[in-house]
């Protein structure tokens, strides 16, 4: 298991900046930026000799030079209101929230890991064992049909996006195809952070996009209010796995986990956390 590469530790560090600025376009510079001005390590500076977490994760992480800062600033372009909607609380609590359910999602870390569980992510690019070739049948958009013999949708890139359903309409928006080259995701940096970007920034009916929740534009229906779906970070959990981790029945511990991505991550830049953080009593889409 590895912390964050330099590389994703470069992307940290602008999406930081991203948080505290107009937007994507002139945050570019931050990808010099030094890690230790965050967290310092007995005086050492990027650029000197290398830190311990460059040389753990080199040797360990599947995902080193996937995540790459020029490629998510490429991915960026394309959706310009990531990060820039709303003012400088907003941007930034919005930016806290896509560090923890990314880092959440991709994490290495474990319990007792050094400096915490919540200091490491960004490590893994796919699922690992994944139990079946996530090809839903009973997709009426995107029925079995369109799943390729031999192809597997399972979790890949930064969201991890899984299923036939999630991979058709982001190739068919990207402009990859990912129904019959669906590894793309986990071996293209650009099409990597594309694929988190777009399922970040794009509603889809029932759900509305976890965009919209985390700058405010959440509007909650009859049957939202019925299903107690509240704004705050717990309902863009609620989005991204609400059917196994949210509800009466739902499996605490990951959201615990994304709970204390997003703390951490909201001290990092100094916003408070807002309300609802879990979905625990939010019924599931």
């Amino acid at each position: 298991m590895a912390r964050l590469s330099l590389p994703s530790i470069f992307l940290l560090a602008g999406l930081l900046a991203i948080a505290s600025n107009a937007g994507v376009a002139e945050a570019w510079w931050w990808s010099g930026w030094r890690w230790d001005c965050l967290f310092p390590r007995s005086g050492r500076g990027y650029g000197q000799s290398r830190s311990e977490v460059a040389s753990i994760d080199a040797a360990a992480c599947p995902a080193r030079g996937l995540y790459n800062y020029t490629s998510f600033l490429r991915a960026a372009a394309g959706f310009p209101g990531f990060g820039g909607d709303g003012d400088a609380a907003t941007r930034k609590r919005e930016v806290a929230s896509f560090l923890a359910q990314i880092s959440h999602e991709t994490t290495g870390g474990w319990a007792t890991a050094p400096d915490g569980p919540f200091a490491w992510g960004l490590c893994f690019k796919e699922e690992i064992r994944p139990p079946s070739n996530y090809c839903d049948a009973s997709n009426t958009e995107w029925p079995s049909i369109t799943c390729f013999p031999g192809k597997s949708y399972h979790g890949r890139g930064p969201i991890q996006l899984s299923w036939n359903f999630n991979y058709g309409p982001a190739g068919k928006a990207l402009g990859f195809d990912g129904l019959r080259e669906p590894e793309v995701v986990a071996t293209d940096p650009d099409v990597a952070f594309k694929t988190v970007l777009w399922f970040w920034m794009t509603p889809r009916a029932p759900k509305l996009s976890c965009h919209d929740v985390m700058v405010g534009r959440y509007r909650p229906s009859p049957g939202d209010l019925a299903a107690n779906r509240a704004p705050g970070f717990g309902l863009t959990t609620n989005i991204i796995n609400g059917g196994i981790e949210c509800g009466p029945s739902g499996n605490a511990a990951p959201v615990a986990d994304r709970i204390g991505f997003f703390r951490r991550y909201c001290g990092m830049l100094g916003v408070d956390v807002g309300p609802n953080l879990d979905c625990a009593r939010q019924e599931p889409y």
